[in-house]
């Protein structure tokens, strides 16, 4: 995994996660990949990430993490055709690196930020995969001839929107014309990342001096989709979750039957006290 995207405080800030943390977990994501194939990359759990810190209720991660992964929750029975961890040790320690992760994803999305370039930005997680491609030997390429490989930020953006499907209810449109019209905007910006990038290769997104492997469109359409997720956590942030609308059951009138099932009338029953 590059740490090209690591911004220069991060380099030199232990409370963030370095590089070769992020080997760490890749190393753990591989082996719950060895028991389940379907364990997806990191750069789609940083996407599933921010998009649970910027959801309307706080979801918990017992509740997500399963999600996920596929693992079962604290207390159940593992399914024999799911994601399990190799030890409590190892479940740990992905919490552990997750936990500091989310907690700089968080402060970076609380964070006033008026450029991409501000070392307290949001910085995703993602890799190059093109470019890394490209610069390999033509033996090396060619054991990738036959594959479709992911445009820049494409699997962060899936993760993202894989995270907004899981719990539709937390993500459906406000009433206030202005809030819905601001959510909808924000979510096309990230799933406009979801796309492939079609345009022609003229620049390499993690290294100056690296093969081209991305369009400029895509590149200005991830800084889009960045502020897009700022804009998603200051508009749930701002309306707060949502409120249940109570609804009372009709009483029933004097002279009707009692609903408890009485056989009496209301008034002779329930309606009585």
């Amino acid at each position: 995994m590059t740490d090209a995207s690591l911004t220069s405080a991060a380099a030199t800030d232990p409370t963030c996660l370095q590089p070769e943390d992020f080997d760490e977990l890749d190393t753990i994501l591989d082996d719950l990949r060895s028991r389940y194939d379907e364990t997806p990359q990191w750069e789609f759990c940083e996407g599933f990430m921010a998009a649970v810190i910027c959801s309307r209720r706080p979801i918990a991660a017992d509740e997500y993490l399963p999600v996920l992964l596929a693992t079962p929750a604290p207390g159940e029975e593992a399914d024999p055709e799911g994601g399990s961890f190799a030890s409590d040790a190892q479940r740990e320690r992905f919490v552990a690196l997750w936990n500091q992760r989310w907690a700089e994803v968080q402060t970076a999305l609380d964070a006033e930020v008026d450029s991409l370039e501000d070392d307290a930005c949001y910085h995703p997680e993602v890799m190059d995969i093109r470019g890394a491609v490209a610069e390999m030997t033509p033996e090396e390429r060619a054991d990738f001839k036959d594959e479709a490989l992911p445009a820049f930020a494409q699997v962060w953006a899936l993760g993202f929107m894989f995270a907004v499907e899981s719990w539709p209810d937390e993500w459906l449109a406000p009433r206030d014309k202005d809030a819905a019209k601001w959510l909808d905007g924000a979510l096309q910006a990230i799933v406009a990342m979801t796309e492939d990038d079609a345009g022609t290769p003229e620049i390499s997104p993690l290294n100056e001096d690296g093969a081209p492997s991305t369009s400029v469109a895509r590149i200005n359409a991830f800084g889009e989709a960045i502020w897009a997720v700022y804009d998603l956590r200051e508009l749930w942030q701002t309306l707060g979750p949502k409120v249940e609308t109570l609804r009372k059951e009709a009483t029933p009138g004097r002279n009707d039957p009692c609903s408890c099932g009485s056989g009496k009338k209301y008034k002779k029953c329930c309606g009585a006290n």
